[in-house]
């Protein structure tokens, strides 16, 4: 079809959101590795991980036979809130460029939360509210998790807990005020609230917290209050679940065109935005129906996939979560304070891990001075202000159009806008001043990370 017949934005009808969502476990071959009990390096059962995480949630963790999952009727009419999102053929930014690369983006920020998150939170927070209970415990990095889960909690008269990254908490204290609207209690991570949090502050004082941090103090205040669970915005098997209508919306809007994407580009934190994008593809891939260069973009601040090791470990700082075989820095790892994005965890999702492992994709890491470049780029040619963490796709989406400027080839870029950054402004505000700086970690700041690596025996 020729490309004027494209339109800029290309929405799909109400009736065409997904109903199901997509298990790309249920087409691996090679599943990932089940989720280890850190006492008896068993994998652990339905039973113990009822305490944590609701039981309808325990059991989409650990289905990996089921392709196809429905999405209850309150979810599905919850989603038309702002679904289906549109899909964007970026002609401004290819003219921009002067590619003959045709690049798509999937975007996510329209809505409140400004991002792809509330895609999980409504289904958690439905699953929560179904089970009877009284309120839910997360952590939050960037912030938009947190203001995802709230606005959820909110529509479902649940109590939300929030532990956010001490840094993010003090640079983004407009994104803290959203969640409070929405009625969450907003905490900084690492605290004197819980026994693990003033554990780490006495082990890294001073520290500016991670991810591992606050999912640490989450849990412990999940597993100790009665009628709370513990809920997570990335990283699990059944929060890439959930986020599967990106990937499914995103093939549906392409197919009405008869367009096949040659290179699908994610940003790589924990998992949740590519593990959505790339799902429905992924499983054509792993069915023999069609094939695909798919790209994984981390910081280099916290590259976990392209210098991490694939290894059991703890999914928290503070070693109270289970065992999960991904790609890891280490449990002990804390990221540069100076990194403006949210992609602060030390680990992968396993599914992810496993793909990757297993030559399904491949990975990138880049520095946040360029990053910021390609975001001021992207926003002043396509009107929308883009995510620290969406423009580590962004980054890359534009060095693959202009290595097609080169070649001469036509090729298809699909890439994920996980949501907006106005919330990020103080981090635009250092690149505009010239006082971003690139923070790599050396080879033996790494490796303090590995030496803290549980010792679990290959089966």
């Amino acid at each position: 079809m020729e490309n004027t017949k494209i339109p800029y934005k290309i929405y799909l009808d109400e009736s065409e959101i997904p109903t199901q969502w997509y298990n790309v476990r249920a087409d691996m071959k090679n599943k990932p590795a089940p989720l280890l009990n850190p006492a008896t390096l068993k994998p652990m059962t339905a039973e113990e991980l009822y305490p944590v995480f609701c039981k309808e949630l325990v059991a989409q963790e650990l289905n990996d036979t089921d392709a196809y999952i429905d999405i209850p009727q309150e979810i599905q009419d919850f989603y038309k809130m702002y679904r289906p999102s549109p899909l964007i053929r970026a002609y401004f930014l290819e003219k921009a460029l002067g590619t003959p690369a045709k690049i798509y983006y999937k975007f996510e920020g329209n809505n409140t939360s400004g991002s792809h998150k509330l895609n999980s939170a409504i289904a958690q927070a439905y699953y929560a509210k179904k089970q009877g209970l009284k309120g839910v415990t997360t952590e939050t990095g960037a912030g938009q998790w947190g203001t995802a889960l709230s606005m959820a909690c909110s529509y479902f008269g649940l109590d939300c807990k929030v532990y956010m990254v001490k840094v993010s908490y003090e640079q983004k204290p407009f994104r803290r005020e959203v969640m409070r609207t929405y009625g969450a209690s907003v905490t900084p991570s690492p605290s004197t609230d819980t026994a693990v949090g003033r554990k780490i502050l006495k082990e890294h004082p001073g520290t500016t917290g991670s991810l591992g941090c606050a999912i640490s103090e989450a849990v412990e205040v999940a597993t100790s209050t009665e009628g709370y669970r513990y809920v997570l915005g990335s990283v699990l098997n059944q929060v890439l679940l959930h986020q599967s209508v990106i990937g499914l919306e995103a093939k549906k809007a392409l197919d009405k065109y008869n367009v096949k994407p040659d290179i699908i580009i994610g940003c790589a934190g924990g998992g949740s935005n590519l593990g959505g994008l790339i799902s429905p593809f992924v499983g054509e891939k792993l069915r023999g129906e069609a094939d695909y260069r798919i790209i994984a973009v981390e910081p280099a601040s916290c590259p976990s996939l392209t210098r991490g090791k694939f290894a059991y470990d703890f999914c928290d700082t503070g070693k109270v979560c289970p065992l999960s075989k991904m790609y890891t820095l280490g449990s002990g790892f804390i990221p540069s304070a100076n990194h403006a994005g949210g992609l602060r965890y030390h680990g992968m999702s396993s599914t992810l891990s496993q793909l990757y492992h297993d030559g399904l994709m491949e990975a990138t890491s880049v520095e946040q001075t360029s990053v910021f470049a390609a975001a001021e780029q992207f926003a002043r040619v396509e009107g929308i202000l883009p995510a620290p963490e969406s423009s580590h796709a962004i980054r890359v989406a534009i060095n693959e159009a202009l290595k097609c400027k080169e070649t001469g080839e036509e090729k298809t870029i699909l890439f994920g806008l996980t949501g907006t950054g106005y919330f990020d402004m103080l981090a635009y505000e250092k690149f505009n001043d010239g006082l971003m700086s690139d923070y790599i970690p050396t080879d033996e700041e790494l490796q303090k990370g590995f030496d803290g690596l549980p010792n679990v025996p290959e089966n």
